[in-house]
Parts: structure tokens; C-alpha cells; sequence
């Protein structure tokens, strides 16, 4: 029988990044990089979120001023113009409307989008240190707290791409469990195939939620489920180092400990040193491992997602 077509995965983003004329000055920011080389896996949902309450294209630059944790959205030419609590509302709804997207990426330091290092002033003008978030992207994050959420300039990162990318398939991977009708089973498995995954980036929370995973039969499913995924898409937010990487690639290369030769055993140790000290990118050990998996297949490991978290045309892991 043919395998159902699945559907694409979608994906919020700050509709200029697309190269929409929707900033204050009638112009964009287009990404290269999500328009084109991330346009070809997800399906963006564009969202302007000053345009969708009521501004206009050109119009009147806003700026954050006041309390940085909670800082008004206010005209850069008239104060009195506060678009604070209509932004602060929009990305409500935007988080309950758009309730199938599994990431969303925000345009970078805008007052209205921005996630971090937003240019807050005081009341003589001057810009508060360490910046704020924008209104928008606040009321987003708030209200989704579990969604993979980044801003364009830091996907510039290699480190900080591949994580925010690796999260967005593990969003998606677990709402099509939950879509297909959740079971202990299912979450068991889930668990079991980010087991790698998570030993990259969060160790602690690894063995945490490995021994919180062992209680799923001790609790009512539709109260563990959330609570797990939350946690596990917390210990996913942490970035992987190369230390961190390297214990996983050790743990894999156990696996092979009875199927291949010393001379091969000595191969992978090499490359995987190499990645530890810098002088190679995870893809080398990992197309090795892959190698010698193809000829020695093993069930367990080939289910796991940390061997490839993300399309392999992506090339993320070429450049950490």
C-alpha cells in the first residue's frame, strides 16, 4: 500500500522576512535563508502583526518605552499613539488560531517582534541596558510556551539553527501522535527515539525524564502528557556542545563494539576525537557511524531522531 502523504509542516513567521512591503517604511527584510532554503520544507504562515491591527504601510515607526518587562508600544512622533494592549491581544489570538503551527521565527529587534535585545527608552530618552522583548512576541511566547520559537539574526548561528530546527520536527513529530490519538505506548516509543537526542543537549534532564518516563502508567495520560512534553522541550531549548555531542557519538559507536574490527574501531575513535577537538564537523563521525550502521543494522538505533533530527539537505551539521 502507498504511504499517506503527510502534510508539510507549518511555521509562523514575521511576514517581511518573506519579502513582504509591510515595515513602517514600505520596505522588507527578507531572508535568503527562510524564504528560500527553509521555504523548500515548511509552510509559512506569514503574520504582520502591526498591519493586522490597523497600521498602516508607510506609516509611523512605534518604539518600546517604560518598564522593560512590560514595556508600552507607543509612536515614535506621537506618544499618545499606544498600540500596546492591540499587539499585546493579536498575539494572543495569533497563539490560539494558529494552533498547528509547530515554530515560529520573529523579526529581529522590532518592538512589536522582536524576542530579545528590543531597544527599550526611558522617559529621558535614553535606551534601557539589556533591551526587552516585543509586545507581539512577548503575548506569543506567553501563551505558547512549548512552540519552538527564534528570531531571524540568530539563526545566522549554526549552533542556535540547528537546534531551533531540531526542535520544530520533534513539535511536529508529537502532535501527529497526539492528532493519530495519543497512547503510553506511543509516548514510551517517542521518548525512546529523542533518548540520544536528549543526551546531546540536556544530560541531567536526560536521565530526569528517563526515570519520569518509567511512572507513565501511575498517572492519568492527558495530564502526564503535557507536563512531559513541556520538560522535554525544555531540556531540547538547551544547545549541544561538543562535549556533550561527543558522549553521544560514544554511545553509538557501542553499538558496533561486536560487528566491526579493530581497525575500524580505531577509525571511528580518530574521527570522533577529531570532532571533539575541533578539527572536523559533526557530519564526519556521523556519516561514518551511518556507514557502518547501513552494514550493520541495528533496530533501536536506527529509530533514534538524534541520527537525523532534520532533512539531510539541510546540511546543518556540516557547519557545528
Amino acid at each position: 500500500m502507498p504511504h499517506p502523504v503527510r502534510a508539510p509542516i507549518k511555521v509562523g513567521i514575521s511576514a517581511c522576512l518573506l519579502g513582504s512591503p509591510v515595515r513602517f517604511n514600505g520596505g522588507h527584510k527578507e531572508s535568503r535563508l527562510c524564504s528560500e532554503t527553509l521555504a523548500r520544507h515548511f509552510e509559512f504562515v506569514p503574520v504582520c502583526p502591526e498591519v493586522a491591527i490597523g497600521l498602516g504601510t508607510p506609516r509611523e515607526p512605534i518604539r518600546l518605552v517604560g518598564d522593560p518587562t512590560q514595556p508600552r508600544a507607543v509612536g515614535s512622533v506621537r506618544p499618545d499613539l499606544d498600540v500596546t494592549d492591540a499587539l499585546h491581544a493579536y498575539g494572543e489570538r495569533v497563539a490560539e488560531e494558529l494552533r498547528d503551527i509547530s515554530g515560529y521565527i520573529l523579526m529581529q529587534k522590532s518592538p512589536s517582534c522582536g524576542m530579545e535585545r528590543v531597544k527599550v527608552y526611558k522617559d529621558d530618552g535614553h535606551p534601557v541596558k539589556g533591551g526587552g522583548t516585543g509586545v507581539f512576541a512577548r503575548a506569543l511566547m506567553q501563551a505558547r510556551p512549548d512552540l519552538p520559537v527564534e528570531e531571524d539574526g540568530r539563526l545566522n548561528d549554526p549552533v542556535l539553527r540547528e537546534n531551533f530546527l531540531t526542535r520544530i520536527f520533534a513539535y511536529a513529530e508529537w502532535h501527529r501522535l497526539l492528532d493519530a490519538g495519543l497512547t503510553r505506548k506511543a509516548l514510551v516509543e517517542f521518548h525512546a527515539r529523542y533518548k540520544y537526542q536528549l543526551m546531546a543537549t540536556d544530560p541531567v534532564q536526560y536521565k530526569h525524564l528517563g526515570r519520569l518516563v518509567a511512572t507513565v502508567g501511575q498517572a492519568p495520560l492527558e495530564t502526564f502528557a503535557p507536563a512531559y512534553f513541556s520538560q522535554l522541550m525544555r531540556a531540547l531549548k538547551k544547545t549541544a556542545s561538543r562535549g556533550t555531542h561527543s558522549n553521544v557519538l560514544q554511545h553509538l559507536s557501542g553499538y558496533l563494539k561486536n560487528d566491526i574490527c579493530g581497525e575500524d574501531k580505531q577509525e571511528l575513535q580518530r574521527v570522533i576525537s577529531q570532532y571533539r577537538e575541533g578539527i572536523v564537523p559533526l557530519v564526519v563521525p556521523l556519516t561514518l557511524l551511518k556507514h557502518h550502521f547501513r552494514h550493520h543494522p541495528d533496530r533501536y538505533v536506527a529509530n533514534q531522531a538524534y541520527l537525523q533530527p532534520h532533512p539531510e539537505d539541510l546540511s546543518l551539521r556540516n557547519g557545528i
